[in-house]
């Protein structure tokens, strides 16, 4: 089967859709046939990625909300699946970063990243589940990130709620094999997109820099087609990056030389 044709006529829902990785992702599965589900908290922002996709097959639906506020999240669902009659792919793209101290960072700025990073995104995962459940398939999607397997400077709440989302989703796999459902884990190294803009500094303020690192880093439409590909040859962690990818292999295997290197790498 061809790959591009994987897609066609599949209800791939996307969060965090419009900008970055969730953007360019909307995109690529547009471009495949699929039937888009596009959110985030910027209802003009994902008018502006339907309209851009006009030229492809795949039709396009917006479902704004904010991850920091899922109270009406089994509504949302619900509504989008009369619409669509089902979800095939569900992909955690949306998130929100951070650039301060452990010891400068409140408590409640703490509790405010982990509910967008991970109660935001299980929210919307446990909302989907039973209709994956019911229709005996499906694939859901988690963004981590390379700090969601280390620990990185000016990222503690950051890099702790990413690792949270590999217990639960590696879970998630594992209870819901029996029902075809699978699961992947996204880990981004240093892709181009505005997450440091919007990243939150020690007063919940937004950083509004963007980090040299990130400004030489992949183009988010070559992240979308490597998460494409990793979606259809089903891996369990699909990783998206360059050279710094190889700092995970280190944390691994020699984790005395990944603190030595890390106590001089740059945090921004």
């Amino acid at each position: 089967m061809d790959k591009k044709s994987v897609f066609v006529g599949k209800v791939v829902w996307v969060t965090g859709a419009s900008s970055g990785i969730g953007e360019a992702l909307v995109h690529e599965f547009a471009r495949r046939g699929a039937v888009m589900i596009i959110s985030s908290n910027d209802p003009s922002g994902l008018e502006r990625v339907k309209e851009s996709c006009n030229g492809n097959s795949g039709k396009i639906i917006c479902a704004p909300f904010d991850l920091s506020d899922t109270s009406g999240i089994d509504k949302l669902v619900e509504r989008q699946v009369n619409s669509t009659g089902r979800i095939d792919y569900l992909l955690n793209i949306g998130g929100i970063s951070q650039r301060s101290r452990a010891d400068e960072t409140p408590l409640w700025l703490d509790r405010k990243i982990f509910e967008i990073n991970y109660f935001g995104t299980i929210a919307l995962t446990k909302a989907v589940l039973p209709y994956m459940i019911r229709q005996k398939s499906g694939h859901i999607l988690a963004t981590s990130s390379i700090s969601g397997r280390f620990g990185f400077p000016l990222r503690s709440a950051y890099s702790a709620s990413k690792q949270a989302l590999h217990g639960f989703f590696e879970t998630l796999f594992l209870e819901n094999k029996e029902n075809n459902i699978r699961t992947s884990v996204i880990i981004p190294g240093r892709v181009r997109t505005s997450i440091s803009l919007h990243a939150l500094n020690s007063e919940g303020k937004e950083f509004g820099k963007m980090d040299t690192v990130l400004a030489k880093g992949l183009p988010p439409e070559k992240a979308a087609r490597i998460i494409i590909r990793g979606i259809v040859r089903n891996r369990r962690e699909i990783l998206v990056g360059r050279s710094e990818l190889i700092m995970l292999y280190i944390r691994r295997i020699w984790p005395w030389l990944f603190f030595r290197i890390g106590d001089k790498v740059k945090s921004a």
